[in-house]
């Protein structure tokens, strides 16, 4: 729309001074605009003019246009004021644009008006088809439904301006899934439009649902979606078994639990509504055969519960029910929910083991029955159509002793006697094994007892000591014992104590029978000094058939009591014997001892009186009596037999050093006169003697047999050589004269030391020569 004429308006005020002020309005020539969107001319379309008042059409006005758009998609004549649009417009992507006119000088481009807005509005047309954003869809209804159930809303959009015309009002209608579903034209609910849809004979089904603008109308724009509609499941069919007979078969020798068979009845409906429930209504069969259910396979399954016989029975019949456990009460009138089958089952014949007539046998044998002793018959029969002859055997390994042995008609004999105190049960097995079958074979227990015979004799239940008192009083029980007995005791047998025929008038003790014994004293005056143990031999009887008696010892042992009758002691103490020897007896004995003393007096005195030495030295050179080892010592290597240390450095051994292979625990102090000679001593032996125990004594003193070797020469001796050879040629102040009268023994030291003045002379001459 273009105005080319001027809108003047104004309002007259007072003002403070009277004056009417006139405020002059805005001269533009113009007003709110409108474009054809998606125009497609070969020129710009003509949007619109603006005129200003003080425009006077000499050219000196310019029209400035800015904002949106401005100098991309709406241009203005600076002279004419008039706005072209240079591009297609499109509503969806922008509905209006708002831009900024003003009129300035052309010269000086000073702004002959204040900017003032206005607003391009962009024209719809119908230029959009309407759209399903959300499909295509999934939908569920369930099976049988009524007619108009609801299924599911679909709903599509159209982007063109629903307030301008028709283009943005759609109507629905359904173009695929006639006759079974319809759709609301202004809603777009989807509703079922047949009755009794069964999942069973189709499950889904594929709608197409269409939306038109314009109202519907011609020319309008359309868009399409898809409807995928399941149809689920309900309960409105009941279980049938594909069959109403079935037949089964088991062998006689299946074992309780053993499964026989398998059958299930079919139902159409899924899941929870296709679940069957069976069990056993009828037959002769339900005491021997029972049904169960497999959680997996939902298949019903017979097993046998109790043993078949092919020659008792050879066949059986059940009636199974099968039926939904979940039901809809909206299709109660369609069932019933359940279907019935009937079984039949034939038993089939198997070769079985002979069968025994009872399930245990008990037996009874004597104990010390001679071998072959009847012990009991076993019978076993082989219960097949065939009936077989039977073998018996004992396996060994129920007996072990091989006590017992068994015929081929079952005769259980013993092989050797029984001992009853032994083994009061044998508790063996017996196989029938059947001839001429496949080898099976039964087993059946058999227990025999061994009856008692009196055969032991009694004993006393205890062989502890009796401990009895010195100072006893005459009549006191001292023990009460009772007695035991291996055979089996009759409730009126007992027991009958009596003393020893040998010893039934002793004086000392007696006892009282009273199916135990008591046992007291007869008299006082007990000496455990005189005699500490008694023995006193009790005879038992059992009074049994036969009757057996054995004679026990019981023993008494004196002991010795303080003034309460507690014993202190029971042990045997030495003591003094009473004289009871006789005279000829003593006199042998000191006769002996005499002769004895006699003897060592001898000796002794033969010993300090004989003149010749114990060893006798014969007069030969004394080399002779040297004796050549030819072991040699280990050196400074053998560390064995001394120690290393002193030898290595005999300087930090100060004084005496011990002995490395004692260990003295006492330094004997040297006696007055060991360090001297005994030259005055005739009684050489008495000497000798003295020195020997006086070395024996001395634990500082090496043994004569202890050689020791030093690989260390050291640097001398203080205490000087003792080496023979080296007293010919030193002052000595030692005078050997006294070995002169040592005797014969000392005759070659005399010669050798005795004579120094003699040698040493002999030596002057031998020099001066």
């Amino acid at each position: 729309m273009k105005y080319s004429h001027s809108l003047h308006k104004h309002r007259q005020r007072t003002g403070k001074e009277g004056q009417v002020l006139h405020r002059s309005k805005r001269g533009w020539v113009w007003n709110q605009f409108f474009v054809i969107e998606e125009y497609t001319g070969p020129d710009p379309v003509l949007v619109g003019r603006l005129h200003s008042d003080v425009d006077s059409g000499d050219g000196n006005i310019k029209y400035i246009l800015s904002g949106e758009g401005a100098g991309t998609i709406f241009v203005i004549d600076d002279r004419t004021g008039n706005i072209h649009a240079t591009k297609t417009l499109d509503r969806e992507e922008q509905a209006q644009y708002t831009l900024t006119a003003q009129a300035v000088a052309r010269d000086t481009n000073k702004p002959l008006e204040p900017p003032s807005e206005f607003i391009v509005k962009v024209q719809d047309i119908n230029d959009n088809p309407p759209e399903f954003l959300h499909g295509p869809y999934h939908a569920r209804v369930p099976e049988m439904s009524n007619v108009g159930t609801s299924v599911i809303q679909v709903t599509a959009t159209d982007a063109d301006d629903p307030t301008y015309g028709n283009s943005a009002r759609l109507v629905y209608s359904i173009l695929q899934g006639q006759p079974y579903f319809s759709v609301e034209p202004q809603t777009g609910i989807i509703r079922t439009a047949l009755p009794n849809m069964d999942r069973e004979a189709r499950q889904e089904y594929d709608v197409v649902i269409q939306a038109k603008d314009m109202g519907g109308h011609m020319g309008g724009l359309s868009g399409t979606t898809e409807v995928r509609i399941t149809l689920t499941d309900v309960n409105d069919n009941p279980p049938k078994f594909p069959q109403s007979v079935y037949t089964m078969s088991v062998s006689e020798d299946k074992v309780p639990g053993e499964e026989v068979g398998r059958l299930k009845a079919k139902d159409l409906d899924l899941g929870e509504n296709g679940l069957v429930a069976y069990r056993l209504i009828d037959g002769d069969g339900m005491n021997v055969f029972e049904l169960t259910t497999d959680s997996e396979t939902r298949e019903a399954v017979i097993k046998l519960k109790k043993h078949v016989d092919y020659e008792t029975k050879r066949g059986y019949s059940l009636k199974v029910e099968g039926s939904n456990p979940h039901i809809d009460s909206r299709f109660l009138t369609w069932g019933p929910y359940k279907d019935e089958a009937t079984i039949k089952i034939s038993v089939e014949d198997a070769d079985e083991p002979p069968v025994f007539i009872a399930p245990s046998y008990t037996y009874e044998v004597e104990e010390n029955a001679p071998a072959g002793a009847v012990v009991g018959r076993v019978h076993a029969k082989d219960t097949d159509a065939a009936n077989n002859p039977v073998s018996y055997m004992i396996p060994r390994y129920t007996d072990l002793e091989k006590f017992f042995s068994i015929s081929e008609d079952g005769l259980i004999t013993t092989t050797k006697p029984l001992d009853r105190e032994t083994q009061a049960w044998h508790n063996i097995s017996v196989s029938a094994i059947e001839i001429g079958g496949h080898h099976q074979d039964a087993k059946v227990r058999v227990n025999i007892k061994v009856k008692d015979v009196n055969d032991n004799p009694p004993e006393l239940a205890s062989n502890n000591e009796v401990l009895m008192c010195e100072t006893v009083s005459p009549g006191k029980v001292i023990e009460t014992v009772s007695a035991l007995d291996k055979d089996e005791m009759d409730h009126r047998q007992h027991f009958s104590f009596s003393l020893a025929p040998e010893v039934a008038h002793n004086q000392n003790f007696s006892l009282t029978d009273n199916s135990t014994a008591s046992i007291y004293v007869l008299r006082k005056g007990f000496s455990r000094l005189t005699q500490d143990v008694y023995f006193l031999p009790i005879e038992i009887n059992d009074n049994g058939f036969p009757p057996m008696s054995s004679t026990n010892t019981l023993t008494i042992r004196v002991c010795s009591c303080d003034s309460k009758d507690t014993i202190l002691s029971c042990n045997v103490e030495p003591y003094v014997l009473p004289a009871g020897l006789s005279t000829g007896a003593l006199i042998a004995i000191l006769a002996c001892i005499v002769i004895l003393l006699a003897i060592v007096v001898l000796f002794v005195a033969l010993r300090r009186q004989k003149k010749e030495p114990l060893i006798v030295f014969e007069e030969e050179d004394i080399r002779e009596n040297i004796i050549t080892y030819d072991d040699e010592g280990g050196g400074e290597e053998d560390t064995e037999a001394f120690d290393i240390a002193t030898l290595q450095n005999p300087d930090g051994a100060n004084g005496f050093l011990p002995r490395k292979d004692i260990k003295p625990e006492l330094q004997f102090p040297l006696r007055p006169g060991m360090g001297r000679s005994e030259a005055n001593s005739v009684d050489v032996d008495d000497f000798i003697k003295t020195r020997i125990a006086d070395a024996d004594s001395d634990p500082t003193a090496p043994p004569y047999d202890s050689i020791q070797i030093y690989g260390y020469e050291g640097r001398g001796s203080l205490a000087g050589s003792l080496s023979s050879l080296e007293s010919v040629t030193t002052e000595s102040d030692l005078d050997y004269d006294y070995l002169q009268s040592w005797g014969p023994r000392f005759k070659k030291l005399a010669d050798l030391y005795g004579t120094k003045d003699c040698s040493i002379n002999d030596v002057d001459d031998n020099e001066d020569s």
